[in-house]
């Protein structure tokens, strides 16, 4: 098969399950990851004949996406501000408003040498593209899963940076033996039980449930629990940078506020508020 017939095939497959915008990124992914393609390769070698070998893992990647499985799962990896790293289902697929927070702190902190936590780091994109972008910081992440541990240290040894990766449970555990910090922030869990229901088959099937669900009864409980940690941990002119639930972002800021801070609200590319900076009154 060539190049064209392939790319006809996985939109024929797909078709009934995905838009066609979404179908043409999988087509690139897939040449892209399988034989180092660029997106104009895919209309320069049209005519190109693909080996069997390869035929038959594009046909594999068709059957999980029908299964929707993520690219990102199927593949092994993923982009994140530029890094190449691997992901699974150990670990949440990194989104493009997390790379936003990730340009705010370095356009606040990139001037210095700061001292850098992330609270539930999972694939390690936090931390690692901080430390890649920030010479001098002193970069740690910490996380609850023992299985994403090894997924970041190995994503941080893929980039060449060092992030002092720590197993941490923040509702019960505390880090103040590693001092303070300049900068904390944290993705953490948010998403309540009622927006469940409007999420994709893709996400709720493979991505981990521990890292995207709160309980109803305390949907900014992890918010809270790490303003209480950067209450001892944040050095005076440091700042707390969280990645929030749209629809609870006055809530969050008001929580916390409620510990002392000053907070501000942003809205990401497509105007809706999703990060929240915080700092010491």
């Amino acid at each position: 098969m060539t190049v064209k017939e392939v790319s006809q095939l996985v939109s024929q497959e797909l078709s009934p399950l995905y838009p066609e915008t979404e179908i043409g990124s999988f087509v690139f992914l897939m040449f892209n990851h399988l034989m180092n393609f660029q997106r104009f390769d895919l209309h320069l070698k049209e005519a190109f004949e693909i080996s069997d070998h390869i035929t038959v893992q594009i046909y594999d990647i068709i059957e999980q996406l029908k299964q929707h499985k993520p690219i990102q799962y199927i593949l092994g990896t993923t982009e994140f501000y530029g890094l190449v790293l691997h992901v699974d289902e150990s670990v949440l697929i990194p989104r493009p408003e997390t790379e936003e927070l990730v340009e705010w702190i370095i356009s606040d902190f990139g001037n210095f040498k700061p001292k850098i936590i992330d609270i539930g780091s999972g694939s390690g994109c936090i931390p690692i593209a901080l430390a890649k972008n920030i010479p001098g910081s002193e970069v740690f992440g910490a996380d609850i899963s023992e299985k994403a541990i090894v997924t970041s240290t190995k994503n941080a040894s893929k980039n060449n940076v060092a992030v002092h990766f720590l197993e941490l449970n923040i509702l019960s555990e505390e880090l103040s033996d590693l001092g303070q910090f300049n900068v904390i922030v944290s993705n953490p869990p948010y998403v309540t039980i009622e927006q469940k229901e409007n999420m994709e088959a893709n996400v709720i099937e493979y991505e981990p449930h521990v890292a995207l669900f709160v309980p109803k009864t305390d949907p900014l409980v992890f918010y809270k629990a790490i303003c209480r940690f950067a209450r001892k941990q944040l050095r005076p002119n440091g700042a707390l940078y969280f990645e929030i639930n749209e629809a609870l972002h006055n809530e969050t800021a008001k929580a916390v506020e409620e510990f002392g801070f000053s907070t501000e609200l942003r809205k990401d590319i497509n105007s809706k508020y999703r990060m929240l900076k915080a700092t010491m009154k």
